[in-house]
């Protein structure tokens, strides 16, 4: 199935309530499953800090109404009504802000970028198109353009909240799950439950990371179910406690008692927001996950659902505490206690169930970011297996998937307490809010072209909002706190020395490039004997010759009669329209026969298969030579390489363009395994064929172009593939000696290569060594 020529308009549409609906039913499952399971530790986690449960009930009030302006303020008007709306084309996250910086502020990080990008359909929206920019704004965005350091501190901003979102998929699905299984604590005797509780939770854990491979869509359908379950669960046992022991608990909800809290409480009252913080866990998924739903059916679903039942939630275990005073030190005040002993083994198998779901969104979500930053070079290539034709979201990469379970049971082995989990997850997912308001500040000036002040205002209070939770979270580094910051260390240099080193090798190569002239000095033949066939050369330049041709062209005394200068690049927007995918050009004279030719990604995209991508990538070229004006074969020494570049989508979307019609000499159906064997090591000759419209008529100088073409298909294609060697220039720093000779030259040779190149033949492939000094 051609997933990716389908993806081209916001999926989700806005057709009738029922769609709606059941969108608004389906993000239950994907998207608030971590949010949903956050009353299993936070009363735990804030009342961790020695804080007295005195018979004033000041303390357990002061927590509840910390737990439900938190909830309020954040997810409620912080996402709900403001974030959802910066979307990147109906897609959210970290990256997604990231994306509309670059696009509108020309801050981006990808070095290829070219003038034609801007062109594409999702490149600009509508309430972007805007000129009515003020003196500030304006101002702002060429400081932001003219100096680049502050370039620099963007993408590492946005690399940190990328980085934290890898933590918390290391921490949240350890604190779910043993928090989770945590209730059999009250369930069985007290010596047995502590030799049961780790092994019980490491063997779900290593469960849960076992079923990844299989895809979210699998057992899609499970989840919405479970989470709705649950949450009618905890809100009924909520109303439950509320009108059997304090029917007054509403009372909490003044912020009066927050103050009372803090003045009672002191140090260890700020300390303890640090576990109140844990209540907003999963919130950033409402924005990460956007591209999957609409905004409308999230907001629903938030609204209506999940925040009155975690209200009822959490005051209903406020309104047990409230007249429960004395409760044995060993099992802490969590979640369960406030749970009627007769349905405590239901719940806790429903809360196991939710708390899976939840570890499944943050999972799921961890390999979507690490495949966008690999898309925008801010990551090291790895292999992206998408488990769904349908759900262009729902990948798995089996590398970070063990890495992340390794990590996982480290931690819930480590730590064995829900104290330091807490601590270390609360920080985790500040730092990724804080990144987000900041990133929503600059939005709010340059894309939404909304007035200085409003995005002060922004930043200012809701950064001043989780700040506070900041400090009480990274004031308990030795506590736990230390794990996520030392994750996204590791993982944040990682990212940075391959974005530092792609970058300069992709520097080398543009200082590098050969003139055109020096090709016009080679004749038609190149200077060499020309033979049947396409080769295909892998580069990374937008324009301009690579050296890796001029390298093979001296070495070798022959090539073949079609050059094709392949790009695949990334760009700066969700998605690539199909009919918007290649950009074909002519590299020298006509009777050259080379040609460039750019194939445009978006960060969500799925890539073809070899075989669907090179017919794709000979159905464009041929549709260039068609639709080429005669007037264009002029000297090629007096225009840019990139001013003749033409537009050709895929040849599926291409309805009136060229088809191309191939058909193999052996048939798929006929002989034993064994000659099928014998045969797939020979090279099969397949009869090429392009169907081309009868109108408008072509020359006949455009049909030889199309025949020899045609001819060269039928030979078959060699793959020319650069093997690059880069190493610090001397005289370089020891930091720049040691990121690159060591660090960019270990993740290079541990990565996987080329989106493309992975699916190659191995007989039909050339590499071409070279050593660059960076």
């Amino acid at each position: 199935m051609d997933i990716e020529g389908v993806i081209h308009d916001n999926p989700i549409k806005r057709d009738s309530w029922k769609t709606l609906l059941t969108l608004a039913y389906q993000s239950l499952g994907v998207v608030y499953g971590d949010l949903s399971t956050s009353p299993l530790y936070v009363y735990k986690s804030a009342f961790a800090e020695d804080i007295q449960h005195s018979e004033t009930n000041e303390e357990i009030y002061g927590v509840l109404s910390f737990v439900f302006w938190t909830l309020t303020l954040i997810p409620l008007v912080k996402y709900v009504f403001i974030v959802l709306r910066a979307d990147d084309n109906g897609e959210g996250g970290t990256f997604a802000l990231y994306s509309l910086l670059c696009r509108h502020a020309r801050v981006g990080s990808i070095p290829n970028c070219q003038l034609a990008d801007e062109e594409l359909s999702e490149y600009t929206k509508d309430w972007s198109a805007s000129n009515d920019k003020s003196v500030a704004v304006s101002r702002l965005k060429s400081t932001l353009e003219k100096y680049r350091v502050l370039q620099r501190i963007l993408l590492v901003l946005a690399l940190i909240g990328t980085c934290m979102v890898i933590g918390d998929g290391v921490l949240t699905p350890a604190i779910s799950v043993y928090s989770a299984v945590s209730g059999l604590e009250l369930s069985m005797s007290r010596e047995h439950h502590q030799y049961v509780e780790l092994p019980v939770a490491c063997a779900i854990l290593v469960f849960l990371f076992a079923l990844q491979h299989y895809g979210t869509h699998k057992v899609g359908f499970l989840f919405a179910p479970i989470v709705i379950t649950w949450l009618l669960c905890i809100s009924a046992i909520g109303v439950y406690n509320i009108v059997h022991w304090n029917p007054h608990v509403y009372q909490a909800l003044s912020p009066y008692y927050m103050y009372k809290f803090l003045k009672k409480t002191q140090k260890k009252g700020w300390m303890s927001l640090g576990g109140m913080l844990l209540c907003i866990t999963g919130s950033e998924a409402m924005f990460a996950d956007l591209g999957h739903f609409s905004q409308l059916s999230i907001k629903i679903a938030f609204t209506f659902v999940v925040y009155p039942s975690l209200i009822l939630a959490y005051m209903g275990q406020a309104a047990y505490l409230s007249k429960h005073h004395i409760i044995e030190s060993d099992y802490r005040i969590g979640f369960y206690v406030s749970v009627p002993a007769a349905i405590r083994w239901p719940v806790l198998a429903i809360a196991i169930l939710a708390a899976v779901v939840g570890s499944q969104a943050i999972i799921t979500g961890t390999f979507s970011i690490i495949k966008q930053c690999s898309a925008l070079g801010c990551f090291p290539r790895v292999k992206i297996i998408h488990t769904s034709s349908k759900i262009h979201g729902q990948i798995y990469i089996p590398e970070i998937n063990w890495i992340l379970m390794l990590l996982c049971l480290a931690v819930t082995i480590g730590f064995r307490n829900t104290k330091h989990m807490g601590n270390a997850a609360g920080l985790a997912v500040i730092t990724v809010m804080l990144v987000t308001t900041c990133l929503m500040s600059l939005v709010i000036v340059l894309c939404w072209h909304k007035n200085i002040t409003l995005a002060i205002c922004f930043i200012f209070f809701f950064g001043s909002v989780e700040a506070l939770y900041f400090s009480a979270s990274l004031i308990k580094f030795l506590e736990g706190a230390w794990v996520p910051v030392a994750l996204s260390f590791i993982f944040l240099i990682v990212m940075y020395i391959w974005h530092y080193g792609t970058l300069k090798k992709y520097e080398f190569d543009v200082q590098n490039k050969v003139s055109i002239n020096w090709l016009l000095g080679l004749g038609p033949s190149l200077g060499i004997a020309r033979v049947r066939g396409i080769g295909l050369i892998h580069t990374e330049l937008v324009s301009g010759i690579p050296a890796i041709f001029s390298h093979f062209v001296t070495n070798l005394p022959a090539f073949h009669q079609v050059l094709v200068f392949l790009c695949i690049k990334s760009v700066p927007v969700p998605h690539v329209r199909a009919d918007e995918r290649f950009l074909v050009g002519r590299v020298g004279p006509k009777e050259y026969r080379l040609y460039r030719c750019i194939a445009r990604y978006g960060y969500h995209d799925v890539h073809k298969d070899d075989v669907e991508f090179e017919k794709d990538l000979v159905c464009s070229i041929a549709e260039f030579i068609r639709s080429e004006k005669p007037e264009c074969n002029i000297r090629m020494e007096d225009s840019g390489d990139d001013e003749r570049m033409t537009v050709v989508g895929t040849s599926s979307s291409n309805l009136e363009g060229i088809k191309m019609s191939e058909d193999g000499e052996f048939s798929d159906t006929v002989g034993t395994s064994e000659l099928r064997e014998m045969k797939s090591l020979e090279k099969l000759r397949k009869r090429v064929r392009f169907l081309v419209p009868e109108s408008p008529p072509i020359h006949m100088e455009t049909q030889e172009e199309l025949q020899e073409l045609m001819e060269a298909r039928e030979a078959g294609m060699a793959f020319i593939l650069g093997h690059s060697y880069v190493r610090a220039k001397s005289g370089s720093s020891w930091m720049k000696r040691i990121a690159i000779n060591y660090g960019y030259d270990f993740l290079r040779r541990n990565s996987r290569g080329p989106t493309y190149a992975m699916s190659i033949p191995r007989a039909s492939t050339l590499e071409v060594g070279m050593v660059y000094y960076v």
